[in-house]
């Protein structure tokens, strides 16, 4: 039976911000451990916001090389690191991309992790995106486990979200109410079900806009 995998909140962030700037900046892949500081604690796409130290991005690194998840490259004056997340942890290429999302952006509906895949990996439709979180959530123990977790539906929420168990066991229900607790109350729980609504109605437009990019020979939009 293979051991399962335990990773630190720090130790996440690292493995997920080499796995996004593995897919989205590759020209600037592998990273030092300057630029991987500066992404762990960028203030876009993640959730929550972090302020870590390059000590504390250090001593990540050297736990998740201990795991085999990041190695260390040779070559040029500075020490650059690359992951091995998807073989490290034992998962498909998709499965491993909407950990990664789960890692830097907290929990998401599968409209949401859909959405924010665009520029990792692009998923026929939610529907491809639901069947790979399925196979994550009922991974046997023999492989380790299951790596994500379906939460409590939100008051007023449409769709319900997903996060992952790298980290260790999530309570369900308090992942909900931190979710949407900075703002209580009706107008609250409105404005993030029509939130929801128009995340996956965007997806399923992107969705047909691509078929029909397909159907008609035609360059997808932002495509060259």
């Amino acid at each position: 039976m293979t051991t399962p995998l335990l990773l630190s909140p720090v130790e996440a962030r690292v493995l997920a911000t080499l796995m996004e700037k593995a897919r989205t900046v590759p020209d600037s892949y592998p990273l030092t451990l300057n630029s991987l500081m500066l992404g762990c604690n960028q203030k876009t796409s993640r959730e929550p916001l972090m302020e870590l130290s390059e000590s504390e991005v250090s001593s990540a690194v050297d736990s998740l090389r201990e795991a085999g998840l990041v190695h260390e490259t040779s070559g040029g004056r500075a020490t650059k690191f690359t992951h091995n997340a998807q073989r490290g942890i034992g998962v498909p290429e998709q499965s491993a991309v909407l950990l990664g999302l789960l890692m830097l952006r907290g929990p998401q509906t599968a409209a949401e992790l859909r959405l924010n895949a665009e520029r990792w990996y692009r998923f026929a439709d939610t529907s491809s995106v639901e069947a790979f979180l399925d196979e994550l959530q009922e991974r046997s123990e023999e492989k380790g486990g299951p790596l994500v977790i379906k939460l409590d539906r939100a008051p007023g929420a449409r769709e319900q979200r997903w996060a992952h168990l790298l980290c260790g066991p999530v309570d369900a229900s308090a992942a909900v109410v931190s979710r949407s607790g900075a703002v209580s109350g009706p107008a609250s729980a409105e404005l993030q079900a029509r939130v929801t609504q128009l995340e996956a109605e965007v997806a399923e437009l992107r969705a047909t806009v691509q078929k029909l990019c397909a159907e008609l020979g035609m360059s997808q939009p932002g495509q060259e």
